[in-house]
C-alpha cells in the first residue's frame, strides 16, 4: 500500500473515512479483498507470495494499513515481510499500545504502519525520513484529524499526498465506491515538485503519480472505507496493468465486542 488518506474522528459515528492505493509488481500473486477462510472475521486482501496483507479490518473493530518507506539500502540484511505486521496485529487480541510494546521493528525494512480500533489509532514507523539522521523507531497516538501517508513519514508534503488531502476534503458525502476511486491522478508532477528519494529521476517521475502505471509495476488495487457506528463498509477495486478495473468487491461488516 503506497498512498493512504484518512479522516480519523474517534467518539463519533463516522470515526473513520479512508481511501488508499496499493502499488506493487504485477507478477506478485495477490488475492482480492475477502474474509479469510482460516480467520473468517478478518477481511483483507492477501499477498500470496509472503502470506501477509497491506490493509485489513476485523469484526472486533481492529484495523490496520501499511506503506513501505522509500529508503534505498536501509534495513536488515534479511528482513521479514512487512505484510505480516498488519496480519499479526489483526490476529491479535491486544490493544494497539500493548501490541506496539512487543513489536520488534528492527526486523523489518522501513515501513509506516497504522493500527487502530474505533476508539484509538496509532502511527508507527521504523525509519525517520531524513537523510541527515539515522533510522529510528517512532510511534504516536493520533488525535482527531485528517492525515496522509505515502512512502515517507505521516503528512510528508509530497504532491500526491497533499492532493489526496484536498480530494478527501472535497468529498461531502463519501461512500466506499467514491473513496476507492478518489486517488486517481495518473499524471506525474513537474520535476521541480518531486521529492528526492534516491531512485533515478525517471522513476521519481513515474512514482510521483497517485495512480501508478508502468510496465510491470503499478497501482494494483484501491480501497474505500467508511464507518457508521458499529458498521463498517469497505470496497476494493482491482486494476490491471492497463489501469482498467477488473474486479470489485465490497462488504458490510457489523462490528462485535467493541
Amino acid at each position: 500500500m503506497c498512498l493512504i488518506v484518512f479522516d480519523w474522528q474517534p467518539g463519533t459515528r463516522h470515526w473513520l473515512t479512508l481511501s488508499a492505493n496499493r502499488d506493487e509488481f504485477y507478477k506478485r500473486p495477490t488475492q482480492a479483498l475477502a474474509p479469510w477462510p482460516d480467520a473468517p472475521t478478518l477481511y483483507a486482501g492477501k499477498d500470496l507470495e509472503q502470506g501477509g496483507t497491506w490493509l485489513g479490518v476485523t469484526e472486533s473493530g481492529h484495523w490496520a494499513a501499511l506503506t513501505n518507506v522509500r529508503a534505498l539500502g536501509v534495513g536488515p540484511e534479511n528482513p521479514r515481510s512487512r505484510g505480516e505486521l498488519v496480519l499479526n496485529y489483526l490476529n491479535s487480541n491486544s490493544t494497539p499500545a500493548n501490541w506496539l510494546n512487543a513489536l520488534a521493528a528492527e526486523e523489518y525494512a522501513p515501513f509506516n504502519l497504522l493500527i487502530g480500533t474505533p476508539n484509538e489509532l496509532w502511527y508507527v514507523t521504523n525509519h525517520k525520513y531524513n537523510q541527515d539522521t539515522p533510522p529510528s523507531v517512532h510511534h504516536q497516538r493520533l488525535l482527531a484529524g485528517r492525515y496522509s501517508l505515502s512512502n515517507a513519514n505521516l503528512n510528508s508534503p509530497w504532491p500526491k499526498a497533499e492532493l489526496a488531502l484536498e480530494q478527501l476534503n472535497a468529498l461531502t458525502h463519501p461512500t466506499p465506491e467514491r473513496l476507492a476511486n478518489t486517488l486517481n491522478r495518473r499524471e506525474p508532477w513537474p520535476d521541480n515538485q518531486l521529492p528526492t528519494t534516491g531512485v533515478p529521476l525517471m522513476w521519481e517521475r513515474l512514482l510521483s503519480a497517485q495512480f501508478i502505471l508502468t510496465p510491470g509495476y503499478g497501482t494494483r488495487c484501491s480501497t474505500g472505507l467508511v464507518t457508521n457506528g458499529a458498521e463498517l463498509d469497505i470496497q476494493e477495486i482491482t486494476w490491471n496493468e492497463s489501469g482498467k478495473a477488473t474486479k470489485n468487491r465490497s462488504y458490510n461488516i457489523v462490528l462485535k465486542d467493541r
